[in-house]
């Protein structure tokens, strides 16, 4: 197993404090079987535009990894190219940014072949600008005045296959898209709303799809990103109406922009929803800070002002004290709350009559 040393800096007036984004890094890690060895975190009052740390915290962090027999050192921070590759050469040991952790996990997981393409396009656009920064590892001397030497050649045809790549997937999405778009004005016409679950990665989104649709071939495990498709289920509700429920790639902190472009198609389908129901881990003790990344996820895939409910997940792991607390703290109107247990399979019942509702009003609306 991979051993690693985690970073980060810490700024002033920064949204989340680093030892809850170095907790969660963690967790990411141990999807792809790499053991934390350590954390370093630098207070600074800006990131160095040329090794992200201060050069004598590289050097502590090259010690600490050598101390530890760690062969990666992974920053919370996006890393800029040139930051990426002075930090390798410096550190002595490979260096990964969270935007690349989460698209490896994503690689990882991905099962169908929409998903596998739009994962590949990510670390397509991610390594393009990264590629200067393996300059020396790619090239040889070249001489002769005028002449391009060998290395440099590589460098180039290395990011011509790469921008080919990106279109050629490109073009296959495009038709995909195409076929989401048809399947969407199929479903309008059979006028059976769409009510998309959405959350944060690992809430429960899945669980609650397979118990209230009854399909059990619906893949619902307790790790990250386990969903990156989307998955559509008919469900019948207690007025005898029925709708489809949707589950797809769950969100987190600072989720890469280029995964959000990659599924952008997938993520169409959330957009074009009558309803959300987004689920919250109740049990998390940052809920409320969960709840706000949701939401402005939500907004910049365009989805902000679709009408929502909101499903509070994993009430078995908390007491009814707890629970009333989060509540009042969460600020959300007792209407649009449903407390949940998918493992248990309690309040299924008021979530599925808080869809007849939310339906009896927008019938009514329509006429």
């Amino acid at each position: 197993m991979r051993k690693a040393i985690l970073a980060a800096i810490e700024l002033p007036k920064q949204e989340f404090a680093p030892a809850i984004l170095l907790e969660e890094l963690t967790l990411l890690l141990e999807n792809l079987d790499i053991q934390t060895a350590g954390t370093v975190v630098q207070r600074r009052e800006r990131p160095d535009p040329a090794l992200l740390f201060g050069k004598g915290k590289v050097d502590e962090v090259a010690l600490f990894c050598r101390a530890a027999g760690a062969d990666l050192l992974v920053c919370n921070e996006s890393l800029t190219p040139g930051q990426k590759s002075n930090l390798q050469k410096t550190a002595g040991v490979e260096v990964w940014d969270r935007p690349f952790v989460i698209m490896k996990i994503f690689e990882k997981r991905a099962r169908t072949s929409e998903a596998k393409l739009q994962v590949e396009m990510a670390l397509c656009k991610y390594e393009i600008p990264h590629l200067k920064g393996l300059g020396a590892q790619m090239s040889r001397l070249g001489g002769g005045i005028g002449t391009r030497g060998p290395g440099e050649t590589e460098f180039e045809r290395h990011r011509r296959k790469l921008e080919r790549r990106v279109r050629d997937i490109g073009r296959k999405l495009e038709t995909m898209k195409h076929k989401r778009t048809l399947q969407r004005d199929r479903r309008r016409k059979m006028e059976i709303p769409v009510v998309s679950l959405v959350g944060y990665t690992n809430s429960g989104k899945s669980s609650i799809l397979r118990a209230l649709s009854g399909d059990t071939s619906l893949v619902a495990e307790n790790r990250l990103f386990s969903t990156l498709d989307t998955f559509m289920r008919r469900v019948d509700l207690p007025s005898g109406r029925s709708i489809l429920l949707s589950d797809t790639v769950g969100f987190i902190r600072e989720l890469p922009p280029g995964l959000v472009a990659a599924f952008r198609t997938t993520l169409e389908e959330i957009v074009a929803s009558n309803l959300l129901a987004v689920v919250l881990d109740i049990s998390s003790p940052d809920v409320q800070d969960v709840r706000n990344i949701v939401e402005q996820t939500l907004h910049e895939i365009g989805a902000g002002e679709i009408p929502r409910l909101f499903v509070l997940n994993k009430i078995d792991l908390i007491s009814p004290d707890v629970l009333s607390a989060v509540v009042d703290r969460l600020g959300i109107e007792s209407s649009q709350l449903i407390a949940a247990s998918a493992l248990e399979k309690r309040g299924f019942p008021d979530l599925l009559a808080s869809f007849d509702l939310f339906l009896e009003k927008m019938e009514a609306s329509q006429r």
